[in-house]
């Protein structure tokens, strides 16, 4: 439009002003001349404009088809980029998973390996070390667990459709394996296999969750299966042994002894559901109960190892030394499943220490080769693996050389309200009631325990108000702050106490000049007034009080120094 209008006022500039050499001007203009007249007018500007529209028209499309044609072959780049890409991550994803099968294949033939290693170590074990014959454990490697039966008639009609949802449950699909025994159950709904698959299904999603909620909801499906109509007698008990096991993992005691009676009313002649509620008397601290159950379960099957050692156990627990031994000795011998514990080794050798008997010490070396004990010394059962162990210990040996100034700087002042607090006409604080005496008389004054303060502390304050700032005594929950009277003829029974969590200080207060000693292990001591011992109480230790006054000391338990701040926080009190 610009040329056109040019054009047009070159001719009017020429004519009427004669202002511009028109000759010159449409000489330099005729290249413009677009219709052929000779002359550059608006009909050759629209034609100008046409071509060049078109030009500009045929150059962008020339440029979004290179464009299109770059974008395409960019795209077809990162397409067979992402193509290789994936290709090296399918080939790494194939050996990795190779790799891990193999690894799993070859970790599973070293357990079965050991599993071998170990049934035959067992096996040498009962003929060499149990005397019992070979028929006998014959028997018990020959012996195959028979296969309940769960389904009743109508059942084995849909076994298909409770094998699928099983097999999803057993994957570790809970989810989707409630979700189908849910489908089950609303199709059939008298069904004991399709609801006992249910309650599996949400105990394994309680589980998974680390849901209470989920797990009483699984008790109560457990409940609603044993009691359908045509469930088989399989089904029911193995239901209702569930259904006890779970109760008792969330603390309902008394409902676990109610579900078993019941199975032990159903099953009569079943001698491990008797044994088990046994246990579950002993649970609730009803060992007369409990003793009635073993009795009944002896005079059916007086070889019944699990029932044997259980009942010697209790025979301990009453003081009857002597009678206990022959039971706790021939169930462990026995090899029956269940028997196999710490604890009864513990108490067998206890029991024949305390009779004078020096087998007690094969008994704490076979316990030992079981796995059961550190050591034949250190035969602590709640422990924590890999802390350093030794009997006695220096203050520098555990780091909390602060503590033990304190105690010995201000021993004195200890002693006077220690005194304070003692039976005038006894000499005595509370009794000792662990059943360690094999005589004298034996007390004590405890301030904290399971590291909590007591009301005793009011009678105490200037010792409790030392104690404040040291969160490795107050705060030990595996241990006691207390002091410990002991009259003249007192004798200590060679005992360990239950954890390696912690040591034991011992604060000399008052001290007869002889006649008081304590034995860690081989090395005995004598304690002095305003000094601290210090040892693991998780090694067998003993106590003599020969003297012709009493003894008095402080002791005060602390964390062991290798225990890190979290265990410390969440391990369980003791």
């Amino acid at each position: 439009m610009v040329l056109a209008l040019l054009g047009v006022w070159s001719s009017v500039a020429v004519v009427w002003f004669d202002l511009v050499d028109y000759d010159n001007v449409i000489g330099k203009l005729s290249a413009y001349d677009a219709d052929g007249d000779g002359d550059f007018d608006v009909e050759d500007a629209k034609v100008l404009l046409g071509k060049l529209e078109k030009e500009r028209s045929t150059k962008e499309k020339a440029e979004k088809e290179r464009l299109e044609k770059e974008g395409e072959e960019k795209e077809r780049i990162e397409m067979e980029r992402a193509t290789k890409e994936k290709e090296r991550m399918e080939r790494e994803w194939v050996a990795k998973e190779k790799s891990e099968k193999e690894m799993v294949v070859k970790e599973r033939a070293v357990k079965e390996q050991q599993a071998k290693e170990m049934a035959a170590k067992d096996q040498e074990w009962l003929k060499n070390e149990c005397l019992v014959k070979p028929s006998k454990v014959l028997f018990f490697v020959s012996a195959k667990k028979k296969k309940p039966k769960l389904l009743n008639k109508f059942e084995k009609t849909i076994k298909t459709e409770i094998d699928a949802a099983e097999k999803l449950r057993k994957k570790g699909k809970v989810e989707e394996a409630v979700r189908a025994f849910e489908t089950l159950v609303l199709q059939y709904p008298q069904s004991p296999r399709c609801r006992y698959g249910k309650a599996l299904a949400e105990d394994g999603l309680a589980e998974k969750m680390l849901s209470n909620d989920m797990l009483q909801k699984a008790i109560g499906t457990y409940k609603e299966a044993s009691e359908l109509p045509n469930a088989t007698p399989d089904l029911i008990k193995a239901t209702l042994k569930k259904r006890a096991e779970r109760q008792q993992f969330l603390g309902r005691m008394r409902g676990a002894l109610a579900t078993l009676e019941k199975l032990v009313q159903i099953f009569p002649e079943d001698m491990a559901l008797k044994n088990d509620l046994g246990v579950a008397h002993l649970l609730i601290g009803d060992n007369n109960s409990a003793k009635r159950v073993y009795e009944e379960v002896l005079a059916t099957a007086p070889s019944d190892g699990f029932a044997k050692v259980h009942y010697g156990f209790i025979l301990k627990s009453e003081n009857k030394i002597a009678e206990s031994i022959p039971f706790l000795r021939d169930g462990l011998e026995s090899g029956d499943p269940g028997t196999d514990d710490g604890r009864f080794y513990f108490h067998l050798g206890d029991a024949l220490q305390r009779m004078g008997d020096d087998s007690a010490y094969k008994w704490y070396e076979r316990g030992h080769q079981r796995g059961h004990f550190a050591s034949v010394w250190q035969r602590s059962l709640y422990n924590v693996d890999g802390l350093k162990a030794q009997p006695w210990w220096t203050p520098k040996d555990t780091g909390y050389m602060d503590l033990v100034k304190t105690l010995e700087r201000n021993w004195r002042i200890i002693r006077d309200e220690a005194q304070s607090v003692m039976d005038k006409t006894t000499g005595l604080f509370v009794p000792e009631e662990e059943n360690l005496r094999e005589k004298g008389e034996w007390g004590q004054f405890t301030l904290w325990q399971q590291g909590k303060a007591g009301e005793s502390c009011r009678s105490v304050p200037k010792t409790c108000g030392l104690l404040e700032r040291y969160p490795e005594a107050t705060g030990c929950k595996r241990g006691q702050i207390k002091f410990s009277v002991m009259q003249p003829g007192t004798h200590v029974w060679p005992h360990t106490g239950p954890t390696n969590c912690r040591l034991r200080m011992h604060l000399g207060l008052v001290i007869p000049k002889t006649g008081c000693k304590i034995r860690c292990t081989n090395d005995t001591r004598a304690w002095e007034e305003g000094k601290v011992l210090i040892f693991d109480d998780s090694f067998e230790h003993e106590v003599w009080q020969d003297a012709d006054s009493y003894r008095l000391i402080f002791i005060v338990d602390v964390w062991h120094p290798e225990l890190t701040q979290y265990q410390r926080q969440t391990l369980s009190p003791i």
